[in-house]
């Protein structure tokens, strides 16, 4: 194909495109123009998630906010269903005028594709790849997804179903992620390309022929980049049109959850990538004319001088700022202070194979850890007590408010764990701690990805830097630390409970590798890894299909994190904290209580740099999953008494305590995080049903099970005990008596309770005690300490039955760290911190003082 005749033919194929009428497609969308910032620079666009955004389609309240949409009840359901059919009708019209807009941007395609070939190609392939990345693979997924809706719609009735297109079509956003991350970088090849191409700027400026009847004819400018935005633009198009059609649904019909997963999924697809496309993210103008943009900022805790400092670090386009609020009268207009700068051409990040030994890190004990999320719970539960009792006190919720912000922001600044170190070239290297690995990769990525610009070093004036710092308080994003006391009263408080999670696959590695991912959850203003799955080696499409059940305090968010496992023994004598596996993807969702909290596992996608995550879950509210369900059973060995195991086995301890004990000292008491970590639900429930049976292949098992799973199933034998080892009987008087504040009367009391206990009970306790105390003689390794085997297994070993009585025990959901637990942990923690307890010798003693505890 000969140059002269391409130029010919790109512009007649520009001027074949189809009619465009943006009005029908339910707004305008934003021009190329309309996305400059203040500026001039160009900005990736924000997506709206709002229901707002279509008025026309979207119900809103007297006060002008969206109405969570409500399926027809009744007699409404006739004309829920005709209303369902007009939506579908309208989106699927601008399905078509989508459909066209796509063939549109891929006509020019094929000709300079083969161009590309020739001795004078218009764009090079690279080019060519860039600008049109992944439009075809959106225009064959909607196509497909119109050509399926359509039939539906032309032979309408009750019984037609479409959930499942829309929830297909949602599961393939990963293919959006890729076009919304490469959207800017086309954007600007695209314009450069223009600029430099005479030919291509005829394809990019083209004048679009628009006929809205037969006598008006109008011409309409549209810069290539406006196209382009189009499928950013439907994204949020479709979400709306969810919102309508599950309004227009009833409940009992097939398609509400099909649609009601297809929503989550679209919403939690449109606030992952509003994360990375904030709005508020505006410019400074330096003195010299330039444009210095805000990337990023957080709230981190600093390492200075082995203090501990919470600072708000601001991520500029050229620069990393560390900044501190400064003290300021009331009244007075808040202001930072910079501690100091690093221009991004100077910045690394250290790790302990090129830099000194680690600073000496301020450490609280884990037990005082535990004790502050102790006090902040009790004081929630009070907050919601005040305001209960209606005496307009304010005063007091003012004061519990205040101390309750002081427990958390010392929580918060003493938590975090997990190094980051930063390096100044021509200076000073600089730690952070952060508590979630997650975290720290963000913050990694987001400057890595600028230091692949042109990037100048460069050296703030005293003027310069004041203009800069005084600016952060416009710019800021994150503007409160992330403590309860700083929310709105109408915000979610999160969910207490067990989510149960499913991991099922993970597709879209282009190398073999071996893959591993863990889940996070916040709790108390921070993200803990609460669970990891196996590691399944050497390939690229692992199937896990693992179960979790993670315990939630307060948590809105579920994070997954995918790694590749090193086996390089070289590199695993770092810090302790460390993690050297290389993240291959992260992504997160939100835990809606109103989606989540229903007895059906709800399918879920996280998209995550091109690669796809598959996982399940459900959510079990505290209150449900304390309750120790009395049985008759005599068969097996879970929820049967303990004395009636004994007997059968003719032992003194019951056998699947020993072997699981066993096991984990042999090859678990170096895991970091054993006890703590989830094991995968159907190992547990495997071994659950191999221990029942008495299966002679248990052994077997056990050396071939993840030790996670072994360490759950010991504490869910101890959980399905259909009383607790520690016997209902006694629970009160356990409370009374470590609530002693005499040293001699505490040890006289918690004695004559442990030898009131029947021998079963008391023996199988005295074997798990010198247990767990073998497991936190490594906790330098295995980050195990007494108390937090305590926390682990206190409740565990007292919680009583489901009573009358005990029914008084659990109040609101939130209140998890009640009294009673945090007194079911110090029982615990008595006995593990107490001298070897020989039972020989505790049955010879005798008290001078009356049984009657």
């Amino acid at each position: 194909c000969e140059p002269k005749f391409l130029e010919l033919y790109l512009t007649l194929l520009c001027f074949l495109l189809p009619d465009f009428n943006y009005n029908t497609d339910g707004y305008e969308g934003d021009t190329a123009e309309d996305r400059k910032s203040q500026d001039g620079s160009e900005t990736m666009p924000f997506i709206d998630e709002s229901p707002t955004m279509s008025p026309h389609l979207c119900a809103q309240g007297q006060d002008g906010e969206a109405v969570s949409p409500t399926p027809p009840e009744g007699g409404d359901t006739e004309k829920g269903l005709e209303m369902k059919k007009l939506v579908l009708s309208g989106f699927l019209a601008s399905e078509e005028i989508y459909i066209n807009q796509l063939e549109a941007l891929l006509l020019p395609m094929k000709p300079l594709k083969a161009t590309a070939t020739t001795s004078k190609p218009v764009l090079t392939m690279e080019q060519i790849d860039t600008i049109f990345f992944m439009i075809q693979d959106i225009f064959e997924i909607h196509k497909e997804f119109y050509d399926a809706l359509s039939p539906n719609i032309q032979q309408w009735d009750e019984k037609v179903t479409v959930g499942h297109l829309f929830q297909k079509l949602a599961s393939q956003l990963g293919v959006y992620k890729a076009f919304v991350d490469n959207y800017k970088m086309a954007v600007e090849t695209a314009e450069k390309c223009s600029q430099a191409n005479s030919q291509f700027q005829k394809i990019s400026e083209v004048r679009y022929f628009m006929t809205y009847d037969d006598s008006i004819n109008n011409y309409l400018m549209f810069v290539f980049a406006a196209l382009l935005y189009k499928p950013i633009d439907r994204v949020t198009r479709s979400t709306l049109v969810l919102h309508d059609l599950l309004k227009h649904t009833p409940k009992d019909h097939p398609d509400f959850p099909l649609l009601q997963d297809a929503l989550r999924i679209s919403q939690n697809f449109l606030s992952s990538i509003n994360e990375e496309i904030d709005p508020r993210r505006t410019a400074v103008t330096t003195p010299k004319g330039e444009v210095r943009q805000l990337v990023k900022d957080g709230f981190l805790v600093e390492v200075s001088e082995g203090t501990r400092k919470l600072r708000h670090v601001f991520l500029f386009t050229d620069l990393l700022l560390c900044a501190k609020m400064k003290k300021t009268a009331v009244g007075k207009h808040q202001q930072y202070e910079c501690k100091w700068y690093i221009p991004l051409a100077d910045l690394s990040f250290q790790t302990l194979d090129d830099s000194d030994s680690l600073p000496h890190v301020q450490t609280l004990p884990e037990h005082e850890i535990e004790e502050m999320k102790i006090k902040i719970s009790i004081i929630k539960s009070d907050i919601q007590k005040e305001k209960k009792a209606q005496k307009g006190q304010s005063r007091n919720v003012d004061r519990l408010r205040k101390k309750m912000n002081e427990q958390e922001s010392c929580l918060l600044l003493h938590s975090p764990t997990i190094p980051f170190r930063i390096h100044n070239k021509h200076g000073k290297s600089y730690l952070f701690l952060l508590s979630s690995d997650y975290e720290r990769s963000e913050w990694r990525e987001s400057i890595q990805k600028l230091q692949k610009k042109d990037l100048q070093a460069c050296v703030l004036s005293s003027v310069e830097l004041q203009v800069l710092t005084g600016s952060c308080f416009k710019l800021r994003t994150v503007h409160n630390i992330p403590v309860t006391s700083n929310k709105d009263d109408e915000e979610s408080p999160g969910l207490y409970g067990f989510l149960h999670v499913i991991v099922h696959k993970a597709t879209g590695f282009k190398e073999s590798a071996n893959l591993y991912c863990t889940l996070e959850v916040d709790s108390f203003g921070y993200f803990v890894s609460k669970a990891k799955t196996r590691v399944f080696r050497d390939t690229t499409e692992p199937q896990w299909n693992e179960e979790f059940e993670i315990e939630l305090e307060g948590s809105q968010c579920l994070r997954i994190l995918c790694y590749e496992k090193c086996y390089d023994k070289t590199k695993l004598n770092k810090d302790d904290n460390e993690i050297v596996d290389k993240i291959m993807g992260k992504g997160q969702v939100q835990l809606d209580p109103q989606t989540v909290q229903s007895k059906n596992w709800h399918m879920d996608v996280i998209e995550m740099n091109g690669i796809k995550v598959e996982f399940s879950m459900k959510f079990t509210s505290r209150d449900l999953s304390l309750k120790r369900t009395p049985s008759k059973k005599q068969s097996g060995v879970f929820g049967v008494k303990i004395s009636v195991v004994t007997k059968r086995e003719r032992s003194k301890v019951p056998y699947i305590v020993r072997q699981c004990i066993e096991e984990v000292e042999k090859r678990g008491i170096d895991e970091v995080g054993i006890y703590r970590i989830s094991g995968v639900a159907t190992d547990i429930q495997a071994l659950k049903a191999a221990f029942d049976a008495n299966t002679k292949d248990i052994l077997m098992m056990l050396s071939d099970m993840d030790i996670n799973a072994i360490a759950g199933t010991l504490k869910l034998y101890f959980r399905e005990l259909p009383e607790p080892l520690l016997t209902d009987r006694l629970y009160p008087a356990f409370m009374e008596g470590i609530a002693l504040s005499d040293p001699a009367a505490k040890e006289n009391c918690m004695m004559h309770l442990l030898r009131s206990l029947p021998d079963p009970n008391l023996i199988t306790f005295l074997t798990l005690l010198e247990h767990l105390k073998r497991v936190a003689e490594k906790e330098p390794v295995n980050k195990m300490s007494l108390h937090n085997l305590a926390t682990v297994f206190g409740p565990t070993l007292l919680r009583p039955s489901e009573s009358e009585s005990s029914k008084a025990h659990i109040t609101l959901a939130s209140d998890i760290w009640s009294h009673d637990v945090m007194a079911q942990v110090q029982v615990l923690l008595y006995y593990l911190q107490h001298p070897p307890i020989s039972f020989a010798e505790l049955k010879k003693n005798t008290l001078y003082f009356s049984t009657d505890v």
